[in-house]
């Protein structure tokens, strides 16, 4: 599939939906949720649109109703997102005058993204695009700290979930880890109030400078 050179993404969240309007606007508003957990909530507005423009397609040229998946990957300096839905039609932008409608959100979503496209699967098709992720400090410590969760989780038997259910481990592996690293600070005669204080410093002098 276009866009899939790396082999695995650094993160991905699943969301299944209704191809109703009410449903397209808590989708919406749990991209920008999942995507303030990951800390690139910086792409949260044009996620969002995106997101609105791409469900928005399903129920206006699948059908009203129809059940259909969102997913969210951010590897590196690229978010994706697909929604994949169960028809085969291709959808494909169109000359459009000033006052129509059809075609317009594929041109919306040309502008915006980095890159975009279709593919056919096996059951009906994803309809995919990329945005750019300004890469930083932040964006840094995010990827050591997620592959050493999912290093961490291999350790306790957490590896090979998917969804909400690998954002809850890596969740609770912060959690242990962290604690592990008090009780690893204490042993060594530490006190570990400081050292979380420490850290908060430095976390908190980076978030502003970002």
């Amino acid at each position: 599939m276009p866009g899939y050179e790396v082999s695995e993404p650094q993160l991905r969240c699943v969301l299944p939906f209704e191809a109703v309007p009410t449903e397209v606007r808590l989708l919406r508003k749990a991209a920008a949720k999942q995507l303030s957990r990951w800390g690139v909530s910086a792409a949260a507005d044009e996620t969002e649109l995106l997101v609105t423009e791409l469900a928005t397609n399903v129920f206006k040229h699948v059908g009203e109703g129809v059940s259909a998946t969102l997913v969210l990957e951010w590897r590196g300096e690229r978010l994706r997102l697909e929604v994949h839905d169960k028809s085969q039609v291709v959808p494909a932008p169109k000359s459009t005058g000033c006052d129509a409608e059809c075609g317009r959100g594929l041109h919306l979503l040309a502008a915006l993204a980095v890159d975009w496209g279709t593919v056919l699967t096996a059951v009906g098709k994803a309809v995919w695009c990329e945005i750019a992720i300004t890469s930083g400090q932040a964006c840094r410590r995010i990827e050591r700290a997620v592959e050493a969760l999912e290093r961490y989780q291999g350790r306790i038997g957490g590896l090979g979930l998917l969804g909400v259910r690998r954002e809850m481990a890596l969740e609770e592996s912060a959690i242990e880890l962290i604690a592990d690293l008090l009780h690893w600070t204490a042993a060594r005669g530490h006190d570990p109030d400081d050292m979380l204080d420490r850290a908060q410093v430095h976390y908190e002098a980076e978030a502003d400078a970002a």
